[in-house]
């Protein structure tokens, strides 16, 4: 509509993502001092009026603000809804609440994708831009009236970069961040070049590429629930470990075997289920042990997952033009294996009711409102 090649109109991704990027980082330390119902409201109303906005864009400069503004509110929502349920969830309940919350967030992405894709196909490419305003619109209306208001968040002093200072010296939360980068590269360069492969080696068409990918979203679903019942576990550093390099060794067969076409979807669907189990428990950890800064520890944790979707993209399509499919899989075993070692050489001493993660007297001022 705009008559502009595909190139160009990919930036007004990349605009999107660069602003989720910024927001996610940032919003964390503002969750945490002013409280989560003001950032809850702001993230939604920024979001709904960036996609109002944008269906009705008038040229590409201004659906690129319009995609900014969508990208600044979206980033607001993770850290700080994460925290939101933290602070509300009881401990006994939590590991389980934070497994459903992610995997319903991974099914809606699932669902949402080709649904946003017959909007456009029945209407145009504003349609899905006005349904889902509407929907956020009514999201905030609802936020509204049932957000909960937590009070003491009226008491912190404001701090910002004190809470990211006193959180990255914690040696289990740099462990985290290491460890669920190089599970995101794996998980990434799967979902990033399986439908190429099919499409490639199998002769799957492009419409019909769709079905396998949905099934194999459906596995991250059901590995980030079951990862809410590991992370109560008391070896769970050990589970997920496991986890992940099942996830590797399934991912190395399904890119280096030649295999039917309903093996190879079945083997991904695993991969992904066992890639998506320790991204729940690790985010379990990293709520227990940020104490006051927990939508900033979620934040953090977020730019490690969002650098690992970006290098997992960027490095299999390097390793493809070199080795060819193959070398995937490689990628993958490796990201997996540095994984592996990491969560047990440097995190073995977070399993669940371990005297370090709640309570530690030990522990850094994160626990505590900086002043």
């Amino acid at each position: 509509e705009f008559d502009v090649s595909v190139a160009v109109a990919g930036q007004v991704g990349t605009a999107t993502f660069a602003a989720w990027a910024i927001s996610v980082v940032s919003v964390g330390p503002l969750s945490d001092s002013l409280g989560r119902r003001p950032v809850a409201l702001a993230g939604l109303s920024l979001l709904a009026v960036g996609v109002l906005a944008s269906a009705f864009a008038p040229n590409l400069e201004t659906l690129m603000v319009t995609r900014v503004v969508t990208g600044l509110g979206g980033g607001m929502i993770p850290p700080n809804g994460m925290a939101a349920v933290v602070d509300v969830v009881p401990p006994a309940r939590l590991a389980r609440a934070i497994g459903t919350l992610i995997s319903f967030t991974t099914l809606s992405a699932v669902i949402g994708v080709p649904a946003v894709a017959l909007m456009a196909d029945l209407g145009s490419w504003r349609l899905p831009f006005l349904v889902i305003g509407s929907l956020l619109t009514a999201c905030i209306v609802l936020n509204w009236f049932w957000f909960p208001k937590n009070e003491a968040a009226k008491s912190r002093t404001f701090a910002f970069f004190s809470r990211y200072r006193d959180l990255l010296a914690l040696p289990v939360l740099r462990s985290i961040l290491a460890a669920n980068l190089a599970q995101r590269i794996a998980y990434m360069a799967i979902f990033s070049y399986l439908a190429t492969y099919l499409i490639d080696d199998y002769g799957v068409s492009v419409g019909a590429v769709a079905l396998p990918l949905a099934l194999v979203g459906i596995g991250g679903v059901i590995g980030s629930y079951i990862g809410g019942m590991v992370a109560t576990h008391p070896d769970r550093m050990s589970l997920i470990a496991a986890s992940a390099i099942g996830g590797g060794v399934a991912a190395a067969a399904l890119f280096s075997v030649d295999l039917p076409v309903w093996a190879v979807v079945a083997i991904s669907t695993v991969s992904i289920a066992l890639l998506s189990l320790p991204w729940t428990v690790m985010i379990a950890v990293c709520t227990e042990i940020s104490g006051n800064s927990r939508a900033t520890g979620v934040g953090l944790v977020g730019v490690s997952n969002q650098t690992g979707a970006v290098g997992g993209a960027a490095l299999g399509g390097l390793l493809l033009a070199v080795s060819g499919f193959p070398g995937i899989g490689y990628l993958c075993l490796g990201a997996v294996v540095f994984s592996a070692v990491v969560i047990v050489v440097f995190m073995r001493s977070a399993g669940a009711g371990a005297t370090l993660l709640p309570y530690d007297s030990a522990r850094s001022s994160a626990q505590t409102d900086p002043e």
